[in-house]
């Protein structure tokens, strides 16, 4: 497979706080990988940092082997990564429709967003019946639902997802992750996802990385982590 995203030796501050100390990792084209670990270890300031949101970076971070580390935020969605970020950020005075459509807003193949639109609502069915709906009107699942549309909407090449199932119920949990299976299996859908919920994110993922205040603690593949008796004691409750 091709390496997709490179990092090595990445530090992520805040100020002059420093939150991510030295950390590596990898992700592959068409690999799903998480990052894993309790609140403060550090995992979305990683994310903040590839998409060059609100923390100072260093280190090398490569997108398909261009260095990215000091480029601005528009630039690096432009090479196609999407950032689905913790608390959803819809545009909540936009309807359904109108969230979708800001998703595609820079795409060149303008004739192909309609056909688009028609397979987020085929993909999500919920939004289809909302269409004309705010997204401010709609419940936590069905906004994390359409902020995942709106960024797949961008024809993304990697999709960054922060804390997915957060603050929703689980059995909308599962329908989400059950859609992103069925992308990585039918699409080859690279992602890499944030999650509190170790024991979903590891039904789902090729690999993982489990961070404790702001280094890599553990890594593996989902079977080898779950074998893993300091992860099975922190994050699988056994």
């Amino acid at each position: 497979m091709t390496q997709r995203l490179e990092i090595r030796g990445l530090a992520v501050a805040y100020g002059r706080t420093v939150v991510v100390h030295g950390i590596d990792l990898h992700v592959q084209a068409g690999e799903m990988v998480a990052l894993l670990g309790a609140n403060g270890a550090g995992k979305t300031s990683i994310l903040r940092a590839i998409s060059h949101q609100q923390v100072t970076a260093t280190g090398t971070l490569r997108f398909e082997g261009r260095d990215i580390i000091d480029m601005p935020a528009p630039a690096i969605a432009s090479l196609g990564i999407a950032h689905v970020p913790e608390g959803r950020g819809t545009f909540a005075d936009l309807t359904v429709l109108e969230n979708l459509r800001v998703g595609a807003i820079h795409r060149r193949d303008k004739d192909c967003i309609e056909q688009d639109i028609a397979r987020m609502q085929t993909l999500f069915p919920k939004l289809a019946s909302r269409a004309k709906q705010t997204a401010g009107t709609l419940s936590g699942g069905e906004q994390q639902m359409l902020a995942i549309a709106r960024a797949l909407m961008m024809r993304p090449k990697m999709l960054l997802l922060d804390e997915p199932s957060f603050g929703i119920a689980p059995r909308v949990t599962q329908e989400i992750y059950e859609l992103l299976h069925q992308l990585r299996e039918s699409e080859h859908l690279t992602a890499l996802i944030v999650e509190q919920n170790a024991q979903v994110a590891l039904n789902l993922v090729n690999r993982a990385y489990v961070l404790e205040s702001g280094r890599i603690t553990a890594q593996g593949t989902a079977a080898e982590l779950r074998e893993d008796d300091a992860v099975r004691r922190s994050y699988l409750g056994h």
